[in-house]
């Protein structure tokens, strides 16, 4: 057996398997097969402080290895999302991190607001990054002074030290600078990474397959450009938590993450075909620790970027 805890920022998870924002609502339908609250945790959809119909349809396209999806945050809004969803996640035991997602400052504090001393909040996500949005203005994770203002505000409106992570875009020039300016404004922990922008032309109607034109590209795809935005974040910042994601499908792919840094995974394309996916990566990630005769997991958290001598000095030594 392997020690499958870890820790993001002040909480600690049981194991290191997340949902991904907007890959299973608030978790309903994937309780259908497996109990999540055996999770490390669930991450909501983005919720915004008022219903959200969102962009256009069609609203999703596959692409090779991956999918585009411009969802556009549709939801319906805090209060609902509190009394029904939040309701539902507390009464089924579950830790839960709520993902937040909002058009200016001012309604990520109106959020936090509502959330911050929910008994049932574990952790809060704020969602600067969402590719798919009609306004690219919105994404504050393009540009380092704006993200800080966003997670700043949100810091201090967080009553009672609760954990903030902020989730960041890989459609930038230089990830580590966002996410060092994050982490000055007051984020406990990092999510890495939320969708790249992309489109699709449909060659039978010669026109955008997406209604929005364009859309977030998630998958397999994407697994390598996640995994990098991870490892160059971790070796900046090592001290500062990150919950890696982007194509994770198996337990291998989470240990790639981890080994690069992660302290924690989320699997989200991954459920839409199987969605008992989050408990089989979990499965899978514990076998191949103990098949590296990793007594815990987090021996194997940033693994991958320790010197040959540091190898040598930490026990026991992976194969």
């Amino acid at each position: 057996m392997v020690d499958m805890r870890t820790a993001v920022a002040s909480v600690t998870l049981p194991n290191p398997v997340l949902t991904a924002s907007g890959c299973a609502a608030a978790g309903r339908e994937l309780d259908q097969f497996f109990d999540v609250s055996a999770l490390g945790a669930v991450v909501t959809k983005s919720i915004m402080v008022g219903p959200r119909s969102g962009r256009p349809t069609p609203r999703m396209a596959e692409t090779p290895s991956g999918m585009l999806n411009s969802i556009g945050l549709q939801g319906p809004g805090i209060d609902a999302f509190v009394a029904q969803d939040l309701a539902w996640l507390a009464e089924r035991g579950a830790r839960v991190v709520v993902s937040i997602a909002g058009g200016h400052t001012d309604e990520y504090v109106a959020l936090t607001e509502r959330l911050a001393a929910h008994p049932a909040v574990a952790m809060i996500e704020v969602n600067i990054s969402c590719p798919n949005v009609e306004s690219r203005g919105q994404v504050f994770a393009c540009d380092p002074a704006a993200s800080a203002r966003v997670i700043s505000a949100v810091r201090r409106t967080a009553a009672g030290g609760i954990p903030i992570l902020a989730k960041l875009s890989p459609d930038v020039t230089d990830i580590t600078a966002i996410a060092r300016a994050c982490a000055d404004a007051g984020a406990d922990a990092l999510s890495l990474i939320n969708t790249l922008l992309g489109m699709v032309i449909d060659t039978d109607t010669m026109a955008p397959a997406l209604g929005g034109v364009t859309g977030g590209l998630s998958g397999p795809a994407i697994r390598p450009v996640a995994l990098r935005c991870v490892w160059q974040v971790h070796r900046a910042l090592p001290h500062l938590p990150i919950v890696g994601m982007g194509g994770i499908r198996s337990g291998l792919d989470a240990l790639q993450f981890i080994l690069a840094g992660a302290s924690a995974v989320s699997v989200g394309t991954a459920v839409f075909g199987d969605p008992a996916a989050p408990m089989r990566v979990l499965a899978e990630l514990e076998r191949a620790l103990a098949d590296r005769e990793f007594a815990a997991l987090r021996d194997a958290i940033g693994y991958g970027q320790l010197t040959q001598e540091e190898r040598a000095a930490r026990t026991p030594v992976a194969v």
